[in-house]
């Protein structure tokens, strides 16, 4: 468990960190672990010398028995600690790479893991309350469950064939991945109407499927399927359903209707999907001229240059996510308020309502509680240390940092409650970031700062429970839970920050769209908009640009809308209560169907959709066998072995440019033109 769960964390921390900065970044989840460390725990079982070594009083072997369950869901959640890069990683890149100022190292490392760990805190604390009782269920964590029950069972023979498959297909996923990975790029991105009218700006708008509506636009490359949605194979047919009503919805309805339809926000005179930040000459806003020596805004220069101004995309996608947060509680309350208070008193009822679950588990020693008000304390004051000694690289005030962990605090339990019967969870970075943007603006880092103590914190909690569930259904022991994902988070936050500096000090320009050479994969789309946020949150505020002071003080109706569309359909439920459709409606999955847009393109969306409407409407509806024993399996395999050929090509071929028309990419350079009459953009017709 040591060996395997220690090098799945590193590897993937590792990896995530890599792909995170690239144009289609992949994300690695545990799932790909779990698989993998299957045949590798047996082989390790089968070849390690059983002889015991003694230390004093303690012996222990290298081999100490067949390899079980049990270790298998330590070193999952192990490799769960590493499945995502540490969100902290992306204000050490915006400070590096956009802003172009310095951060010490240490003072980043400092952030990334006090951020990861702050949360485990109090999360320990309300275990009681939402990992215990039998009434939180966490449902996410069902398909964990059977995973690893159906990974461990075998096929009559006495034998498995997961296992053969799994290396068969990342065998084939890392050999093809060299095709549109470094031979063939243009595989990743092909549109036939910018290859069939190349001079056309509109064909470019409607047919790109990285700049405009993605119409006729497919790819080849399964890292553009799964980069900003996760694998489509594990996603529920419901869930699709519902992101490609409000996916079409937003795409193919309201972004026409306002770009060409009413010209909402004076849309044509930006490109169509962008989010880049422009003047209202449509040229790209120079950020660095209204930022002063302090790192903050400069009023008399922002005053000069003019109010910032976004594509309407980009403004529909902040209304849809200021609805999404809203309809999420407005949701949860009517849909489910009743079973959440009803499962939230039960769980006062210690030892009355436990179930088989929590009586086996009590054959264990629990956790002492000094473990998490030590853990909590130690975090906190590093925290604190941060932002008095390093005040001028953070911004932040301690007093900010006390703010944002008391509302990280306070959302922890009901969120988890939330998550764990519904798995909803509502997240916290806009509300975050809106606060601290209306009592600290013109300093970005302290927005951010905030909105990641606030928002992480609170995130990591609610994953540190979930995990817990995850154990406590496993039955593994809670100290054995608590020092894995203590230690993983420590590791793999070091990781993440290791590998982000080693990029970001190593790779010339780095997510520098106008400096990097044609077709780099080093665009940091993620980032971009993280940076983004930072200027219209922190830097400008929203008073300059959601209120009386900006362009965009509409998109705060959002917020109504939110609060009163579940109501309308609780209130048609009501009224026909027959119609069993009518309760499956979820707005908050509608509005926040692109919350990923961007960064994330219409040709991400697209493939992602046609791929999980194959395999988990037909292949699932007629080869249901076949889907139950291997559909995990090869969604695992794919993400692993485009993983290893990244990283392959990135060491060894890096330095070997090809030029032909395979690796000009999708060649709808005029999609990002403007179409309103006398906007002269370089390189784009004049109107």
């Amino acid at each position: 468990m040591w060996f395997l769960g220690l090098l799945s964390c590193a590897i993937l921390a590792f990896l995530n960190t890599f792909f995170s900065y690239r144009t289609q970044p992949l994300s690695i989840s545990m799932i790909t672990v779990q698989i993998a460390a299957l045949p590798l725990g047996k082989i390790m079982a089968k070849v390690l010398p059983t002889r015991k070594f003694k230390i004093g009083s303690w012996e222990f072997s290298l081999n100490p028995g067949p390899f079980n369950m049990k270790e298998h869901v330590l070193i999952s959640i192990f490799a769960n600690c590493g499945a995502g890069t540490a969100y902290a990683v992306s204000i050490v890149t915006i400070i590096k790479a956009f802003y172009l100022r310095n951060i010490s190292f240490v003072a980043g490392w400092v952030l990334v893991v006090t951020t990861q760990v702050l949360g485990y805190g109090w999360a320990g604390i309300m275990r009681k309350y939402v990992v215990d009782p039998a009434e939180m269920w966490w449902p996410g964590n069902m398909v964990l469950v059977s995973l690893f029950r159906a990974l461990h069972e075998k096929d009559a023979n006495g034998k498995s064939s997961r296992g053969k498959f799994f290396l068969v297909v990342l065998a084939c996923s890392f050999i093809w991945y060299i095709v549109p990975g470094f031979l063939f790029p243009t595989l990743s991105n092909i549109s036939l109407l910018c290859l069939f009218y190349p001079k056309s700006v509109i064909a470019h708008q409607i047919g790109s499927g990285m700049k405009g509506l993605g119409i006729l636009s497919f790819t080849f490359d399964w890292s553009v399927v799964a980069s900003y949605l996760g694998s489509p194979l594990v996603c529920p047919l419901f869930a699709i359903i519902n992101v490609i009503v409000g996916y079409v919805t937003v795409v193919y309805v309201l972004i026409p209707i306002s770009y060409w339809g009413f010209d909402i926000y004076n849309a044509k005179t930006f490109p169509i999907l962008s989010s880049h930040l422009f003047n209202a000459q449509g040229q790209k806003y120079d950020i660095s001229r209204i930022v002063n020596d302090k790192f903050e805004l400069d009023e008399v220069a922002y005053g000069k240059q003019g109010r910032i101004n976004i594509s309407t995309f980009f403004a529909l996608t902040y209304g849809l996510n200021f609805a999404a947060v809203i309809a999420t509680l407005t949701q949860v309350a009517l849909f489910n308020g009743k079973e959440i208070i009803s499962r939230f008193r039960a769980s006062h009822k210690s030892g009355k309502s436990d179930d088989i679950h929590t009586k086996l588990m009590k054959k264990y020693p629990d956790i002492p509680g000094w473990w998490f008000h030590g853990m909590l304390v130690i975090s906190l004051a590093l925290s604190l240390i941060l932002c008095i000694v390093w005040v001028d690289q953070v911004q932040l005030p301690w007093w900010g940092l006390i703010f944002a962990a008391a509302i990280a605090l306070i959302f922890t339990l009901p969120i988890s409650i939330i998550t764990a019967t519904t798995n909803m969870t509502p997240g916290l970075n806009v509300i975050t970031e809106y606060i601290i943007g209306l009592i600290i603006p013109g300093k970005p880092i302290a927005n951010v700062c905030f909105k990641t103590f606030g928002y992480i914190s609170m995130a990591q909690a609610v994953s540190f429970l979930s995990d817990f569930k995850l154990g406590h259904y496993m039955k593994i022991p809670p100290r054995s839970m608590f020092i894995v994902q203590l230690l993983g988070t420590l590791i793999a936050g070091t990781i993440n920050m290791t590998v982000a500096w080693w990029l970001l000090t190593n790779i010339d320009n780095i997510c520098q769209d106008a400096l990097l050479p044609v077709n780099s994969p080093w665009t940091c789309p993620g980032n971009r908009v993280f940076f983004d946020a930072s200027v219209i949150w922190g830097l400008v505020g929203p008073k300059r640009m959601f209120g009386e002071l900006g362009n965009y003080g509409k998109q705060n109706w959002f917020f109504l809308g939110g609060l009163f569309a579940p109501i309308v359909v609780w209130l048609l439920h009501k009224a026909f209560p027959k119609q069993s459709w009518i309760k499956l409606i979820n707005i908050p999955v509608l509005l926040g169907a692109t919350a990923n847009m961007p960064p994330a393109t219409p040709l991400n969306f697209n493939s992602w959709i046609f791929f999980g409407i194959i395999f988990n409407y037909f292949i699932f509806k007629y080869q249901k066998k076949w889907w139950q024993k291997y559909n995990y399996v090869l969604s695992a395999a794919l993400d692993a072995g485009l993983a290893f050929m990244g990283v392959f090509i990135y060491f060894f071929l890096d330095n070997v440019k090809l030029n032909w028309w395979g690796t000009g990419g999708e060649y709808c350079g005029l999609a990002s033109c403007p179409t309103a009459k006398g906007i002269a953009v370089e390189g784009c017709p004049l109107h």
